[in-house]
């Protein structure tokens, strides 16, 4: 008999994944994935699976979705685990003391498919739970550990667990557990077999330190690797020449050596991401790579001393070529130097060389000299190049160079410290400064903002609020006692006191800003504001309480600078933000750093920025939508595939909005300059793209690493996937009046049809898309506004003849058989605007072939057959017994984990944003989808090299993701060929089993802990075996895993797993 209680967990678990609900075939798929069997509907006593869903109302809620079809919601999911209940205190000047509730549901963002600066939107409560095959979040993870500039963070994974077997851990391990199953309340067993260990490697002890020995191997392994390289692999390759540690001295002494090497900080903020290369008297004749690695790894083992995670790309040597080229410039002028120089500086995470001609053209109003893309290496001297296709020369990625500005820095920073050492030494004692945390997006408090160029809030979490309470708690006890009360006699500016705060009954740390006769006016630092108290409220501050930085910081607010101090932005910010706990998206990690806040406490998440910019709109100027109005002259703009369209209506918005961007289409030819460029784009961003060779208004809605992002055309409705370099700044003298325009787009559906949105057959919406969309002289006439969604319901003519309702489009296609459903075919039914594949990517709308109502995506052949696809070449490993750098995307337990070469990630990366760019502007075709192919498949909002495992005759098909490691069900809508341009790179997802511990099956407490060692994380590997193959994703390894993150010992996993297993057996 199946156990009730564990299958609502699982059931549970699985439909807490995603917030829009799941199909029934589409839960039984999921549920299966995840435990391995399907739903016991019948063991449980119900002859049905809707029978047994209908029995668990505290588990599941069924609903109709708009197709008709029975969907699955979880119930409740506003209270699960992962919402964590976060408590902060708020004080304002009237009132003092302990914590109030502010806003306290908050989510955690995981990371999102290879976005840098994505959208908290509604990602923030999926999470996936299909734990066998991972979570999808890694490859976010990847992006952000691989650029140098990308801002690294840390995240929780959930899962939703219950054992149905309960035991006793080991004492050692229970915390760990315990406190997993708190915060992660689901994980899932799974076994294979592992290995026997062998002996683990021994490291050569560290010798004396003696420079000059030091110097010359230095130059020894300098002239071996003239190219440069990362100093984080230098204590790898000095101990692989030598058998020696490299003294931890000499890597602090390395800048001084300026006649043997050149240390040069590249566009990361981190210290160990420095570049070392010879000195400019040493060759820098160089031996290039083979394909596919890197000159970093020079095929040799990475580090055991040295994290994976400080690990980066370094300067790659071009592709070499057996032609001779011909005779070409030995230098390229100072002038086009200076202007690519302030393109790179505008691009500081890297530009594509073949953008660099159209980029120049558009920017200077000249052409770029053909023979620099041909003779890329003239340009070292200002930008570092790397060659991510090592089969195409010109595909290069240059990076500014910024060893220039190194002494400016250095003089920045020691002005930033004489700074702060100077405001914080009050009272005689110096508070140390306030870290911005290192997560990418950090909780925050707002507290207050009177500009958004200085908006105050705190930090919410471990050394930051929590810290400020305990501090709190202990001054309150410290001043409990009658002898430490010892009044501030002599109060001056800007001293540092405690503050009796009476109501309360709290101490709080303040500093004296004006002293008056009877009173002063004191700053709460640890909760940004002011207040007049009465001098016999001040204490003295014991030193003991110096210690905490202050707690009250500022921000600014990303795209509100020229709106910093608008009446309406600050008002609209005051009542979204102020007294909240926020999602801050750090930006930029400056003085006051730079961020956009996300309210995630509600089912919808907002961009507070974009919200605040919104206020600026004028109301006057949006498109007028009154029932029964007729409008002829509508331009339908974009038509989406769940039937509904959108369209400009004649208004005096839309006059004014052409009007402008005729002057921006001027102005933009007549400057000769690189301000225009977006350089930081961020998601709510407004800015300008090119719309059939006009400029139009734009939002940034998504971002797929520094390069590729979607972005949204506000006055069309129509998505599309560009480059980064295709966007401009709404040049300033036009950006108010820009902003001031509502979005001109209208959105719509025919009013009076049998099928609902949502339900539209692809031929259906074909035809609406090549009678509308090719249509110069439309008129509709509303019928009914639904005010909350701004969604009109129209009547839509291809005439002037809107007085006929029988002539409109609405009984066309009531009267057509476009509605018939075809058999075994799945509708996609993609809301909101148009979908990037409609749209070109920015260019016009690209037709769909019709499809006739006799064929069948299961019949018709595609227009590339798999078969005739040539597969990657199988991925290189190391030698048996050596070590490479991996990061584990997907770990179930010991015996079946995914794990990605680190050294290559950054290409798979430049591979999906090529990826997502092609597939994004390419048609939508029928295609044979067949078992055990390998296609293009798209997950969420990025497309992945996949491998066929099923087609059900629902339409859907199981997919492998063969980068990831990660199973999907997806659309047969949604799968494209592969084309042969990205089989170049090998499938990076190595299925492996953990070496060193004997076979058992692993329960799910030791899964627990596996996932937290390793899952999501930068590792070592050192290789005990591999099990061969066919074909490249059936290929197995047995690997040894080593944490390398802490800088006084290595962490061996199969030690611990090994020790949790016999203190398990122990205590059983």
């Amino acid at each position: 008999m199946a156990d009730e209680e564990l299958v609502k967990k699982m059931l549970r678990a699985v439909l807490q994944s995603t917030k829009s609900g799941l199909s029934l075939s589409r839960l039984q798929a999921e549920y299966k994935e995840l435990t391995g069997e399907a739903i016991p509907h019948k063991q449980l006593g119900h002859a049905t699976l809707d029978a047994l869903l209908h029995s668990m109302p505290s588990v599941v809620r069924l609903d109709r979705g708009r197709s008709g079809e029975v969907m699955c919601y979880a119930t409740g999911v506003n209270e699960i685990a992962h919402i964590t209940k976060l408590m902060a205190r708020q004080h304002t000047a009237k009132k003092t003391g302990r914590p109030q509730v502010v806003n306290c549901q908050m989510r955690v963002k995981p990371s999102v498919p290879l976005v840098l600066n994505g959208k908290p939107d509604k990602i923030l409560y999926n999470c996936f739970i299909s734990v066998c095959n991972g979570c999808k979040w890694e490859e976010r993870k990847v992006t952000m550990l691989l650029f140098p500039n990308s801002k690294a963070q840390s995240f929780t994974d959930f899962y939703f667990f219950r054992s149905d077997k309960r035991m006793t851990l080991p004492s050692r391990f229970q915390k760990e557990v315990h406190a997993h199953l708190s915060r992660n309340p689901q994980q899932t067993p799974t076994s294979l077999n592992e290995n026997a260990p062998p002996p683990k490697p021994r490291t050569p002890h560290p010798s004396p330190y003696s420079p000059k020995l030091v110097q010359s191997r230095l130059r020894e392994v300098l002239s071996k690797h003239s190219n440069g390289f990362w100093v984080s692999k230098l204590p790898q390759l000095y101990r692989e020449l030598y058998k020696q540690d490299l003294p931890s001295e000499a890597l602090k002494d390395l800048e001084q050596w300026t006649h043997i090497c050149t240390v040069e900080k590249p566009f990361s903020s981190k210290p160990q991401e420095l570049l070392l290369y010879p000195a400019k008297d040493i060759s820098q004749t160089t031996t290039p790579p083979r394909p596919g690695v890197p000159s970093t790894a020079d095929g040799q083992s990475p580090s055991l001393q040295k994290s994976p995670s400080q690990t980066q790309k370094a300067p790659r040597t071009p592709p070499t070529s057996t032609s001779s080229p011909p005779a070409s410039p030995t230098a390229v002028s100072a002038d086009v130097k200076q202007k690519l120089g302030e393109l790179l500086l505008k691009y500081s995470s890297g530009l594509w060389a073949h953008a660099l001609p159209k980029l120049y053209q558009d920017t200077y109003k000249t052409k770029l000299p053909d023979y620099v893309l041909d003779n890329l290496p003239l340009l070292s001297d200002i930008c570092t190049i790397d060659y991510p296709m090592p089969d195409n020369p010109k595909r290069a990625i240059l990076y500014v160079k910024a060893a220039e500005d190194e002494n400016c820095n250095r003089e920045d920073l020691a002005d930033m410290k004489a700074r702060e050492e100077a405001g914080r030494r009050l009272s005689s004692q110096a508070v140390p400064p306030l870290l911005i945390p290192r997560e990418e997006y950090p909780s925050v408090l707002v507290v207050e903002a009177n500009s958004t160029n200085s908006v105050v809030l705190r930090y919410i979490g471990e050394g930051y609020s929590k810290a400020q309470e305990k501090l709190e708690d202990d001054m309150k006890d410290y001043y409990a006692q009658d002898n430490t009360k010892k009044p501030l006699v002599s109060p001056s500016s800007g001293q540092l006191t405690a503050v009796h705060a009476e109501e309360e009954e709290e101490i709080l740390r303040a500093q004296v800003c004006e002293v008056m006769s009877d009173k002063v006016k004191v700053y709460y630092v640890d909760h940004g504001f002011s207040e007049i108290i009465i001098k016999s409220k001040l204490l003295e501050l014991h030193e003991k309480f110096f210690r905490l930085p202050f707690q009250a910081t500022k921000c600014k607010l990303a795209g509100l600078e020229p709106f910093s101090q608008e009446p309406a932005v600050l008002k609209k910010f005051d009542s979204m933000a102020s007294g909240k706990i926020l999602l801050a998206e750090i930006l930029e990690r400056d003085d006051i750093p730079l961020m956009v806040l996300y309210d995630t406490s509600q089912d919808d998440d907002v961009n507070i920025n974009a919200a605040c910019l919104k206020a600026l709109q004028d109301k006057s100027l949006e498109s007028p939508l009154q029932v029964n109005s007729a409008y002829m002259n509508v331009n339908v703009t974009s038509v989406c595939s769940d039937g509904t369209f959108c369209c400009q209506l004649p208004s005096r918005g839309l006059s004014k909005l052409n009007e402008i961007l005729e002057k921006t289409e001027t102005y933009f030819h007549s400057q000769v300059t690189s301000e225009s460029l977006v350089s930081r784009p961020f998601c709510g961003k407004s800015c300008l793209a090119r719309y059939k060779g006009k400029w139009s208004r734009v939002e940034i809605t998504n971002l797929h690493g520094t390069r590729v992002l979607d972005i949204l055309f506000v006055d069309l409705g129509v998505q599309a996937s560009v480059e980064v370099i295709e966007l401009r700044e709404i040049p300033p003298p036009f950006l108010r009046d820009l902003i001031s325009i509502p979005p001109q787009a209208v959105k719509c559906c025919l009013a009076d049809l049998s099928v609902s949105v949502g339900s539209w057959t692809p031929d259906a919406v074909q035809w609406l898309r090549d009678t509308a969309l090719h249509c110069n002289d439309c008129s509709l006439k509303i019928a009914k506004v639904e005010e909350s969604k701004r969604l009109a319901h129209v009547y839509l003519f291809t005439s002037k003849n809107f007085h006929d309702p029988s002539r409109s489009l609405n009984r066309q296609l009531a009267d057509s058989d476009l509605w018939k459903h075809q058999k075994d075919v799945f509708l996609s039914t993609s809301t909101g605007t148009s979908s990037p594949s409609s749209n070109g990517g920015g260019k016009a709308p690209q037709m769909l072939k019709k499809v006739s109502p006799q064929s069948s995506s299961r019949s018709t052949p595609p227009s590339t057959p798999p078969g005739s696809l040539a597969l990657p070449p199988v991925l290189e490993l190391p030698p048996v017994g050596q070590n490479m750098d991996i990061y584990v995307s997907v770990a179930c337990h010991p015996g079946h984990f995914v794990l990605q070469p680190w050294q290559d990630m950054y290409k798979l990366v430049v591979l999906m944003g090529e990826m997502i760019l092609y597939y994004n502007k390419t048609e939508e075709k029928p295609l044979k989808v067949e078992k055990n192919q390998v296609y293009a498949a798209k997950v969420e909002n990025n497309w992945h090299r996949v491998l066929v495992k099923g087609v059900l005759t629902n339409g859907l098909v199981s997919v492998y993701e063969l980068d990831y490691g990660k199973h999907e069900l997806v659309s047969c809508t949604l799968l494209r060929p592969l084309i042969q341009e990205f089989c170049q790179l090998p499938f990076q997802g190595i299925t492996a089993q953990l070496a060193g511990v004997k076979p058992r099956q692993w329960s799910e407490e030791a899964s627990i802990v596996f996932r937290n060692h390793v899952e999501k994380k930068p590792l070592v590997a050192q290789l005990d075996s591999v099990q061969e193959a066919a074909h490249p994703w059936d290929r197995k390894v047995t690997v040894f895993l080593v944490d390398t993150s802490q800088e006084d010992r290595d962490i061996w996993v199969h030690d611990i797993m090994a020790e949790f297993a016999d203190e398990l057996t122990k205590a059983a």
